[in-house]
């Protein structure tokens, strides 16, 4: 078995000062994934959000390793370095 690859969007709300995630919306693709973090920061008003994609190697033992497709407006820290 190969690697998995999940496309996430992610939407962060500024709440008493700090940034707090919303719930993820799995996508398709990676287009989809930037496409759909867009909109949560730009038309639903969230104070940021971000895309990016999980990969799981279940044969190497290797899981949940991220990478940034695209930031958009306040995203935590951890979301501002490529991999995790």
């Amino acid at each position: 078995m190969a690697e998995i690859i999940h496309f996430v969007a992610l939407a962060f709300d500024l709440v008493d000062g700090a940034l707090v995630p919303c719930e993820g919306v799995d996508c398709a693709s990676p287009g989809l994934a930037i496409q759909t973090a867009q909109g949560q920061w730009k038309l639903f008003g969230h104070a940021g959000a971000v895309a990016f994609s999980r990969t799981s190697d279940f044969e190497q033992g290797v899981f949940n390793r991220r990478h940034v497709l695209r930031r958009f407006g306040q995203v935590p820290d951890e979301y501002l370095n490529d991999d995790e």
